[in-house]
């Protein structure tokens, strides 16, 4: 059981620096610093968006925007560290 453990807090991490990984790069790429036609950060910002966006879908109904600010990355990655942490806990409690 310790090693599912491990590969559920190591896909926890990986999955959390995605969604931190696609709102710098949407930041990145929103204030223009974008090479355009660049295959190679299209497609980096699509494999980002396609993995990040179902996961972050369940937050966006909640009014987490304010003004031009978007918390949901933030609820989200927050949510999936606490929720993830007490899933691996159950799993393996540890000495």
């Amino acid at each position: 059981m310790h090693q599912l453990a491990q590969f559920l807090a190591a896909l926890i991490l990986v999955y959390t620096i995605c969604i931190v990984g696609w709102v710098v790069a949407s930041l990145v790429f929103s204030l223009g610093l974008r090479v355009p036609y660049s295959r190679l950060s299209t497609a980096v910002l699509d494999f980002l968006r396609d993995v990040s966006n179902p996961w972050l879908q369940l937050f966006r109904r909640l009014p987490l925007q304010i003004g031009p600010l978007d918390l949901t990355p933030m609820v989200a990655i927050l949510v999936l560290q606490i929720g993830g942490g007490i899933i691996v806990s159950l799993i393996d409690p540890g000495p």
